[in-house]
């Protein structure tokens, strides 16, 4: 009997995991879904991202073949900017800026949650992310890893509650 309500509870776990990754799936689309763009277009809680990447001219760099591994801010994320500042960062005249604060959300390989380690991880625009893990939670510099491995064809998605700003 024991092992019948084992078995019945292994089932029903795995019964919500799967339910959980279709879930993901639907909302953040899988390998064949795209690139890194594509995935967070598609996802919906990434628009200010995308506006982002599309004025900073990155939309062709990230549909490259990478890989990559994106540490992408939800639009909450944008959100806890001061009033104004994406605003400020979308004018051409802050072009500049605004390519440097989004390759410093980019490290060049694919980089899965499993591989992550308490480290420092040179991004793209040249500075160094802190990669904090405790207890299973992990941190970039100051903002929490919420989602994981968000897989696209050219890398790999980690979803961050906070926008993450380069020296």
């Amino acid at each position: 009997m024991k092992n019948m309500r084992t078995l019945a509870l292994l089932v029903t776990i795995g019964g919500l995991l799967t339910g959980c990754e279709a879930a993901d799936k639907a909302k953040y689309g899988d390998a064949k879904s795209g690139d890194i763009v594509a995935v967070a277009s598609g996802a919906g809680n990434f628009t200010t991202l995308v506006t982002a990447i599309k004025a900073a001219g990155l939309v062709e760099t990230l549909q490259g073949a990478g890989p990559f591994t994106v540490f992408a801010p939800t639009d909450e994320a944008f959100a806890k900017l001061p009033k104004g500042t994406v605003e400020d960062l979308h004018k051409p005249e802050n072009k500049a800026k605004l390519v440097g604060i989004l390759t410093y959300h980019v490290v060049p390989g694919k980089v899965m949650a499993a591989d992550v380690k308490t480290m420092k991880a040179k991004t793209v625009n040249g500075q160094e992310l802190d990669l904090q893990v405790n207890g299973g939670a992990v941190t970039v510099n100051n903002a929490k890893v919420t989602k994981t491995d968000i897989a696209a064809s050219n890398g790999v998605i980690h979803v961050i509650d906070t926008v993450v700003m380069p020296n």
